[in-house]
């Protein structure tokens, strides 16, 4: 029979019991520090130094090239936004946001709704719906374009059935131009905002629906206090995208109107790109850029505090409670 190992001495178990917990917090910041460090890395230098570096730019004004030394502080910012067709363009981002929420989500749910029910062809249908937003930006505007022209093919449809008294110049008139331009973004981006709801309405619950109907509840009264609370998260994300994307709107109003006719359809990048690249106002195209990036980041954290935050654990069952 062996003998008995001699204990332990109690100074040094107690000793190596305050070891462990310090060597589990090395390893766990040794483990941050590889999984984050090169997300860090990348992110401060493709985020947060071009940003830096854009206010530094927005501070000079520098046509692009030779050294910057002609300092003019915040002029740049003052003409910005002491000029009307700057005030004109962000009152064009927020005119197409809010239509983006006021007619595009409506039709978008409506749509997902209809496009979950169990429909003949209704896969057909989804693909048919999806299929404008595979196209590029760059394709989409140059079929639009062609289509749009005078007794191009939208006013020949037109024509064709009887409707002929609604042509119009859909891209000369200043008037007309920016809903024109509306009209594309919806065919371009309606299938984007339908297909990410359907991917919401997937996780609606059916023994809710049959709850609500053995209730006695209506189809619309199941939509309104059933289906809709639970689509929460998913509309709020869908209006969070929408309205980023109506800030940062480019490619469709550079290649169809290049900010015209008259800056009726300026946006705030399309503003930038004029006088950043095409006048070489590289200052003051800068000083746009950081208005532009304000706007948005000012937006994302409101949002985010205001909206966002409530799509937390239980976040569904508080909807339907």
């Amino acid at each position: 029979m062996a003998a008995p190992a001699p204990p332990r001495p109690l100074a040094r178990t107690v000793h190596s019991a305050r070891e462990r917990p310090a060597r589990r917090r090395g390893r766990t910041r040794l483990e941050l520090a590889l999984l984050l460090g090169p997300s860090l890395v990348l992110f401060a230098g493709f985020v947060l130094v071009p940003i830096g570096i854009a206010v530094y730019y927005s501070l000079y004004s520098w046509n692009g090239f030779g050294p910057l030394t002609n300092f003019v502080g915040l002029q740049n910012y003052a003409d910005a936004f002491g000029g009307a067709v700057f005030r004109g363009a962000i009152g064009h981002n927020v005119v197409i946001a809010v239509l983006s929420i006021v007619i595009q989500l409506p039709l978008s749910i409506g749509l997902a709704l209809l496009l979950d029910r169990k429909l003949k062809g209704r896969t057909v249908l989804r693909m048919v719906v999806f299929a404008p937003y595979v196209l590029s930006e760059a394709i989409t505007a140059v079929i639009w374009l062609l289509m749009l022209q005078p007794n191009g093919f939208v006013d020949e449809l037109l024509r064709g059935v009887g409707l002929g008294g609604l042509v119009h110049q859909w891209l000369a008139d200043p008037g007309l131009v920016l809903y024109t331009l509306f009209v594309v973004m919806t065919w371009k981006y309606l299938g984007f905002g339908i297909i990410l709801l359907l991917a919401g309405l997937q996780g609606v619950p059916p023994e809710l629906r049959e709850a609500a109907a053995l209730d006695g509840a209506t189809g619309w009264q199941t939509t309104r206090h059933v289906v809709l609370p639970l689509l929460g998260p998913t509309i709020r994300i869908w209006v969070f995208l929408s309205v980023i994307g109506s800030l940062q709107l480019f490619d469709l109003v550079w290649i169809m109107t290049l900010g015209g006719p008259a800056n009726a359809s300026t946006t705030m990048a399309s503003y930038l790109v004029d006088h950043g690249f095409k006048r070489y106002e590289f200052g003051f195209g800068s000083a746009v850029a950081v208005v532009l990036f304000a706007i948005c980041f000012v937006f994302a954290l409101v949002y985010q505090r205001f909206a966002l935050r409530r799509d937390t654990a239980g976040a569904l069952t508080r909807a339907v409670s």
